[in-house]
């Protein structure tokens, strides 16, 4: 079995400069003029009360960076998109406590710093009322440093890594249903389920060195070995890795049954399109986010060759949650038809989930607001969500495959779409 000593050295190497950005967090917050700093007894935008916001006919304003260039950008635009369509869905409906809601959204160009800088701004110069959180745990992470020393709620639509509950924060929410290592368990699950002469006996991993998409890989691959199924490859990538064909004709040489990546976006088509350059058509495909891009995962990897690909999915256009109807006209509406990313239903809920709590609490005192998260569910489009003392969300994640030209949730049984599986998965076209 292969390990990737670079990949380690990497995650080491991230987890030193996410720490030097954690510090000029600190730095940033008490330094700023705007900033809450009890020290100074200057006046934070947490500390507005809820009389004051009630009284007040402006726009109730929602700070939001993200990332709409660089490495991030693909996800970071679905982002805005689902925040967009919230936000106009929620002023036709009368706004929240009667007030029209106006999105202040900066481009944190997918840098660490530049996001700290930005939700500082948001804070300090914007004087927003409320936040809603970046893409990524690798952006979230310092910004949830951000929203914690000035005590404002930060609900993240992605931002699931272990790594990021490790602070112990009170005001950062992850809205999706699970962490990162649970992000699996229903793929898991459905190998093991599968009859013994159907069950992959050897597997190969390809993990880009990213805080969400390794812990994922990482939990299968210990489950799977605890199976029964033997690792014949494993690998940890850096995230700017463009050329694929070598890990292509690695994972072509070892034959496994099954292939399991941690993928963003552009390294889950490009290692597919090596595969194909190789010759390699696994019986058994899982990538991480990649495949819930719709058309530009399609049309990237070439039509047809996404047929029998397995990826977890925290929404589907096809789940009769509440909102979700809505969700999907308004979104047309703005952006022409078509089925909408992943990335854009997570952001839409994450927005939910801040609206619900300040019509609970009737005000927009984060402090408030966030220990009624806390102790309450919400009902968004992907379904009923809820957190722990840290803000770990409590539910498990949906299964999806693509079959044909659509996607089906095939697990859990009380959320399937269809009630079969495409495996092994079709050749290659």
């Amino acid at each position: 079995m292969k390990h990737g000593k670079l990949g380690a050295r990497g995650r080491i190497g991230a987890l030193v400069a996410s720490l030097a950005v954690v510090s000029l967090v600190a730095s940033a917050c008490s330094s700023s003029d705007g900033g809450s700093d009890a020290a100074t007894g200057t006046e934070s935008a947490a500390e507005t009360t809820a009389e004051e916001s009630a009284a007040s006919e402006d726009p109730i304003r929602i700070g939001i960076s993200l990332p709409l260039t660089g490495d991030f950008s693909q996800p970071g635009g679905e982002a805005q998109k689902g925040y967009n369509a919230w936000a106009a869905v929620t002023n036709a409906n009368g706004g929240l406590l009667g007030r029209q809601v106006e999105l202040v959204v900066l481009d944190d160009a997918s840098s660490q710093e530049q996001v700290v800088t930005d939700y500082n701004r948001l804070i300090n110069e914007e004087k927003v009322d409320l936040l809603l959180g970046t893409f990524s745990s690798l952006l979230n992470y310092p910004a949830s440093a951000v929203a914690e020393n000035n005590e404002m709620v930060l609900i993240a639509p992605a931002g699931g890594s272990p790594k990021i509950f490790e602070q112990n924060f009170k005001y950062y929410f992850f809205a999706q249903q699970a962490t990162a290592p649970n992000q699996a368990n229903p793929f898991v699950a459905t190998i093991a389920a599968l009859p013994d002469d159907q069950k992959p006996k050897t597997a190969a991993y390809a993990i880009q060195d990213d805080p969400f998409a390794a812990p994922v890989i990482e939990s299968m691959q210990a489950q799977l070995e605890a199976m029964g199924v033997e690792t014949v490859y494993s690998e940890m990538y850096p995230p700017e890795t463009t050329n694929f064909q070598p890990l292509a004709s690695a994972i072509a040489a070892a034959k496994p049954d099954l292939v399991a990546q941690g993928a963003v976006f552009e390294d889950g088509v490009n290692l597919v399109k090596s595969m194909i350059q190789v010759g390699f058509s696994p019986n058994i495909l899982f990538q991480t986010s990649a495949p819930s891009n719709g058309a530009q995962f399609t049309d990237a990897i070439g039509t047809g060759n996404q047929d029998g690909i397995f990826y977890a999915v925290s929404w589907s256009e096809k789940a009769p949650t509440p909102g979700n109807a809505e969700f999907l006209a308004e979104y047309e509406a703005q952006n022409g038809p078509g089925i909408p990313a992943e990335d854009a239903a997570d952001a839409y809920a994450a927005a939910e989930v801040l609206a619900a709590a300040v019509t609970a609490t009737g005000g927009l005192d984060n402090p408030t607001i966030m220990e009624w998260l806390h102790a309450n569910p919400v009902t968004t489009i992907l379904g009923e969500l809820s957190w722990d003392e840290i803000g770990r969300p409590q539910g498990e994640f949906l299964l999806a495959q693509w079959q044909g030209d659509t996607v089906n949730i095939v697990a859990p049984a009380i959320a399937a779409t269809t009630d079969s599986i495409t495996m092994p998965k079709p050749a290659w076209k």
